[in-house]
């Protein structure tokens, strides 16, 4: 019997020895779906829980969560010294957010619209953009100016702009440009932390749309790096250059041509300023062929920044053909539903305009 005991306690300790050594197959960690909404929320929760320092402020963030619900529940937990209400003056709370940037704080700054920024332009440019170089790099101003940018639906010509160029040509600005939910959350916490003013440009039809977050995007020590672009998708054939939500139209478009054997390499910009010019002469010298496209209007828009940078560098010698760009129509933003949609770019015209650069 206590042979019989001791054996049974041998062979028990071998087997849990065998489970040891042998480990378990872990499985990959699923990504999360996340939207562009939740995924900016989340950045701003956890900068102000990171940073006393960080607070907001703009039209309707605090009790209302937001005119698009971008803060909602910001106020409840952090108050109202740092979940800010201002009047409906955008010159007159942007020069507080300055001021505050400069005096050490790291104010994120809401506009409920850039088209709303026009009216605060001169706090924007001259105030925020210009002090450190005036200043020989002694004040730094670390504000973040935030909100949708560009054509959203049916809301005219005053509200539709894109002013990614605008803001783009002016030195002293960093300008971002988020597509989906990784890019908003890492981006918009590296904004935040950056010691210079950043100009963070959204979209507001993509703020419901839910993009998958890997699980090191999850991390709140997560960031991604302002003025490096991205790859979403590799190809030989041409290269499409985008931002916001017009990279998902070149995905689609590119998804597409595939069918037919056009092979698109897509690069999300992410940032408009720093561009990341060596990512696209990188792509164009394997491709041969570019195409822009965005939102914005044609004349001295970020496509057109891009073709002049590419003819300037190394990357021109490759090019088998003209660069072409599809934009915004250079007319200001009908109302009518079907004037709308022939004034931004579509999946169609990009599908064209690839072939017209390939001439096939």
């Amino acid at each position: 019997m206590a042979v019989s005991l001791r054996c049974f306690l041998r062979s028990g300790k071998n087997a849990v020895s065998a489970v040891r050594q042998r480990g378990f197959h872990k499985s990959v960690p699923a990504a999360v779906q996340v939207n562009v909404r939740d995924a900016l929320n989340q950045a701003m929760d956890e900068e102000l829980e990171r940073d006393e320092r960080v607070f907001l402020m703009g039209e309707e963030v605090a009790q209302y969560d937001g005119a698009y619900k971008v803060s909602r529940g910001l106020w409840k937990k952090y108050g109202d010294k740092r979940i800010i209400d201002t009047p409906i003056s955008e010159m007159g709370f942007t020069g507080i957010a300055v001021g505050a940037a400069m005096a050490g704080l790291r104010p994120i700054c809401e506009f409920m619209t850039f088209n709303f920024s026009m009216q605060a332009i001169d706090q924007v440019i001259n105030s925020a953009a210009k002090t450190c170089y005036m200043s020989a790099g002694i004040q730094s101003v670390p504000i973040v100016f935030r909100g949708p940018n560009g054509a959203s639906a049916g809301v005219a010509a005053q509200h539709s702009q894109c002013f990614a160029a605008w803001y783009a040509h002016c030195p002293g600005l960093k300008v971002v440009s988020p597509w989906n939910s990784e890019d908003a959350r890492g981006l918009l916490k590296s904004a935040i932390r950056d010691d210079n003013p950043v100009v963070f440009l959204e979209n507001e039809l993509l703020y419901g749309v839910p993009f998958e977050i890997s699980e090191e995007a999850q991390s709140k020590d997560f960031t991604i790096p302002i003025g490096k672009a991205k790859i979403e998708r590799q190809g030989n054939h041409i290269t499409l250059v985008s931002h916001s939500r017009f990279v998902g139209l070149c995905l689609d478009a590119a998804a597409v041509l595939a069918k037919e054997g056009i092979e698109c390499e897509v690069i999300n910009l992410r940032t408009i300023r720093p561009m990341d010019v060596e990512s696209i002469e990188t792509s164009v010298v394997k491709t041969n062929h570019l195409v822009t496209v965005e939102g914005g209007w044609p004349q001295f828009g970020v496509g057109a920044e891009i073709c002049a940078r590419i003819m300037e560098g190394p990357a021109f010698n490759y090019l088998d053909a003209p660069v072409t760009r599809v934009t915004g129509v250079d007319v200001p933003m009908p109302y009518a539903k079907i004037l709308e949609d022939h004034s931004v770019p579509q999946i169609k015209d990009i599908i064209f305009s690839v072939k017209k650069t390939l001439n096939v």
